[in-house]
């Protein structure tokens, strides 16, 4: 049974924005740490944006600070990635996350992954 689905990822020409959204099941979406990581091909996995289901408490990377914001839908159980100015080093696979481990941007915490979403940002 999938339990984080993704959508809206797409090709985009550098500084345009893109919107991903997560559906979760109502179980997922209440997981401690929601969030959105990311992988290019030959790369690891990066944290790219977490938030704190408790307090809404938000922590980017330093690549993306500035330029993303993630956000969640409780009454939908959808969270959010708001990307805008994006970058040709943007381009890459965009996972949703869940899970109760520690909240940090790496991947330790989780225990629930989407299956992707696919981000191309021509320059």
């Amino acid at each position: 049974q999938v339990q984080l689905v993704e959508s809206g990822g797409g090709s985009v020409q550098a500084g345009g924005s893109l919107r991903l959204s997560c559906v979760a099941t109502r179980y997922i979406y209440s997981r401690r740490v929601l969030g959105w990581f990311r992988q290019a091909p030959g790369l690891e996995r990066e944290g790219v944006a977490i938030i704190d289901s408790d307090d809404g408490h938000a922590t980017y990377a330093n690549s993306v600070r500035g330029r993303f914001t993630i956000s969640k839908d409780n009454a939908k159980n959808i969270l959010y990635l708001q990307m805008n100015s994006l970058k040709p080093e943007d381009t890459a696979t965009y996972y949703c996350a869940a899970g109760d481990g520690t909240y940090s941007l790496s991947r330790r915490w989780v225990d629930y992954w989407g299956q992707g979403t696919q981000v191309t940002v021509s320059s």
